[in-house]
């Protein structure tokens, strides 16, 4: 047998109160009658349930009062989870020549001191590299950087400062900013605990200290873009900028480098002021093409800034020696 609810008719005896106070005043012993018609093999029959009205509206304003509640811890922490789980950094290019959009916004961003492009009337680029290790590139990208007078920012790991501290010496003397890539390069977005957040950044200035003399430029870039609101306000307390990006390519692969070709098809028309430039220094590809690229952004009348020119600030160390 198959039984549905068709409906549920309620009807108030004697008075229909306008509101919950005049209920309140006027409460008496009367009833309330829920006729529940039920659909039986079609036919209609129903069952009536006689509730004592007080009862019945206690508890409605109870039920009420609770989904309510529920409903909006729900939005709440919804809200919450949003917020704080961003997890990869993403852009999202609408008009070619103009700066795209990322998935967290330049005012969202700058509460804690991140960036990810310049401003939009300023025709400069800030050019970045980020290197988990050497593969032979690097001396010739920092050739052809000081041929045409750039200076830019690498942004290492721990094993690059380990086995390469002569060329992070060359980085610094020659005007570059090195950056704190992480010392293991770990998904920081999954790192919830201050202490080890913390000693994921700290561990990698104790190295560069070690090897420069001077203390690390307080600039942060999340490894493979990974984050969370969490991470931006810890590396924010630490006293870091976090820099995203605006304009990158896949060039990381190593047994799949993009040609000369489809860099230049990426790299060209997407460029836009204020965008910060990521490519990889172990890119065959980038290496070669380095030279051609920072004449032609030139060429369409863009020049270079730093890091500090983005955040605008004068004071963060950037080691000894600067040309």
């Amino acid at each position: 047998m198959s039984i549905t609810l068709y409906c549920i008719y309620i009807t108030l005896s004697k008075n229909v109160f306008p509101n919950i106070k005049t209920f309140l005043r006027h409460i008496k012993p009367v009833y309330i009658y829920i006729y529940i018609y039920i659909y039986i093999n079609k036919g209609v029959r129903y069952m009536v349930l006689k509730i004592n009205k007080k009862i019945f509206m206690i508890s409605l304003i109870v039920v009420l009062l609770l989904a309510g509640f529920l409903i909006y811890n729900t939005f709440k922490n919804f809200s919450v989870t949003v917020s704080t789980n961003i997890s990869n950094w993403g852009l999202k290019f609408n008009t070619e020549g103009a700066a795209p959009m990322g998935n967290a916004g330049k005012d969202y961003l700058k509460k804690y001191n991140a960036y990810y492009v310049g401003e939009p009337d300023d025709k400069c680029i800030y050019l970045t590299f980020d290197a988990g290790f050497e593969n032979g590139n690097t001396p010739n990208i920092l050739d052809t950087l000081k041929a045409h007078e750039v200076k830019a920012a690498f942004f290492l790991v721990g094993h690059y400062l380990e086995k390469e501290p002569e060329l992070v010496k060359r980085m610094v003397q020659e005007g570059h900013t090195v950056g704190n890539h992480t010392y293991h390069h770990p998904d920081m977005s999954l790192i919830s605990d201050k202490e080890s957040f913390n000693k994921e950044l700290t561990s990698l200035e104790e190295l560069y200290k070690e090897i420069t003399g001077e203390e690390m430029p307080k600039y942060y870039r999340p490894p493979q873009g990974k984050f969370n609101e969490e991470n931006l306000k810890m590396a924010d307390e630490l006293g870091y900028r976090t820099i995203f990006w605006s304009l990158a390519y896949v060039d990381w692969y190593k047994n799949d480098q993009p040609s000369k070709e489809q860099a230049f098809k990426k790299l060209i028309p997407r460029i836009h002021p204020g965008a910060v430039v990521l490519l990889h220094s172990t890119s065959d590809t980038n290496e070669q093409i380095l030279d051609e690229l920072l004449t032609k952004w030139k060429d369409l009348g863009y020049t270079f800034k730093t890091l500090d020119d983005l955040t605008n600030d004068k004071t963060v160390a950037h080691g000894f020696g600067h040309e």
